[in-house]
């Protein structure tokens, strides 16, 4: 199902022909029943994490669906009774179209689940929180069965979060890289920019570090490796895609990254 958010509602609502006349208030009549249903089914539609309206508001916002309600109920009974609809006309302090559209304006389009990671342990405000509305989408992905961005976008944000952890270890990261060459495990010296390497070096690293544990660098070793098969040559040649599988391992890698990061 197609996600709706508030700026959705707004558009629709502000749209809605015949909705308001100059010193004639807002008719229902005139806007009518399915418009009206609509505005109801979309407004039901907004996840509960995206209506960050303050208390009043929201008290507001409620009583208006209900009084939209109450109106199509009314005009169901009219008809069911052989009677013209009931004519409602509503001021500009008791429009319910308005205040639905009034209290959404306020709330944002993205926000995390309550059930994302709080990610405490990320200091830097702005960070934190775009790095939860990214696992909030990611979450979103899996449960709506959109296994390519569940997959890609888990390996994304696994790359943002080791990123993060080396730049609090700046210090610690020439011995790695240089031990990590030795044995191997790095074919070439990285980047001096950390900003610059790929998640197989984010990896390596990190666990060379004892910033992730040995059961995490394995899962995300693979998250790697799913995650590339975005790219249709690779795919192709080795005759994989994202599925349920790869979008399950990937976020499972980036579950542990968060708690071995906390």
């Amino acid at each position: 199902m197609r996600r709706v958010v508030p700026s959705q509602v707004v558009k629709f609502i502000k749209n809605l022909p015949n909705y308001t006349f100059p010193g004639q208030g807002a008719s229902m009549n005139h806007v009518g029943a399915p418009a009206l249903s609509s505005v109801l089914d979309l407004v039901g539609q907004v996840p509960d994490e995206l209506l960050t309206m303050s208390d009043g508001t929201y008290e507001g916002f409620v009583l208006a669906k209900a009084s939209i309600r109450d109106v199509l109920e009314v005009w169901i009974a009219n008809r069911n009774a052989g009677h013209a609809a009931q004519n409602f006309r509503f001021g500009i302090p008791n429009d319910p179209l308005a205040i639905i559209r009034d209290a959404l304006i306020v709330c944002p389009d993205e926000a995390p689940a309550p059930s994302t990671s709080e990610l405490t342990f990320i200091s830097d405000p702005d960070f934190r929180t775009n790095l939860r509305n990214d696992i909030g989408a990611i979450n979103r992905a899996l449960s709506d069965g959109e296994w390519k961005a569940a997959t890609v976008l888990a390996g994304s944000a696994i790359e943002a979060l080791l990123l993060w952890a080396l730049q609090q270890r700046l210090t610690a990261i020439p011995g790695a890289t240089a031990s990590l060459c030795a044995n191997q495990t790095l074919t070439r010296q990285p980047d001096p920019n950390p900003e610059r390497w790929d998640l197989h070096e984010y990896t390596e690293v990190a666990a060379n570090l004892g910033i992730i544990e040995s059961d995490t660098a394995t899962e995300t070793r693979l998250a790697r490796g799913f995650r590339n098969l975005i790219h249709p040559g690779r795919a192709q040649r080795l005759g994989q895609k994202c599925d349920r599988g790869t979008a399950l391992s990937c976020v499972a890698a980036l579950e542990h990254v968060v708690r071995d990061l906390a």
